[in-house]
C-alpha cells in the first residue's frame, strides 16, 4: 500500500503503527542524545536531573533503556533542558520526535 492510498499523512489523526513507517525515530533520538551530550561537555549545564538522566541511560540500577523510550519518559525535563541551554534546533527535534515518535 502506498502512502498516498493508506491515507495515514491526511488523516486528523493517523494511526500511528502506520504512520511511524518510514520514520527514523531511532536516529532521531540518537541525534537527540548526541545533542544533549554536546550541552554536557559544558559542566556548568549539568544539573541533579541531568546526572540521574546520564545513570538512567547507562543502564543506572536495571537494564539500559533505549534512547527513544528514555526521551519519551523524560520529555519535559529534556525540554526544559533545551531551553535553558537556548538550544532552538535541540527543541525542534524533541518537538518532532514528540509528535512523530511518542
Amino acid at each position: 500500500m502506498s502512502q498516498q492510498s493508506c491515507g495515514c499523512k491526511a488523516a486528523a489523526n493517523p494511526d500511528r503503527y502506520v504512520s511511524f513507517k518510514d520514520i527514523d525515530c531511532d536516529g532521531n533520538a540518537r541525534r537527540l542524545m548526541e545533542m544533549i551530550d554536546a550541552h554536557l561537555t559544558d559542566e556548568s549545564k549539568n544539573n541533579a536531573f541531568m546526572t540521574y538522566f546520564q545513570k538512567k541511560r547507562e543502564g543506572g540500577s536495571g537494564p539500559k533503556p533505549d534512547d527513544l523510550f528514555l526521551i519519551h519518559s523524560n520529555i519535559n525535563q529534556i525540554r526544559e533542558f533545551f531551553e535553558g541551554c537556548n538550544d532552538e534546533p535541540g527543541l525542534t527535534l524533541l518537538l518532532q520526535i514528540e509528535e512523530e515518535c511518542c
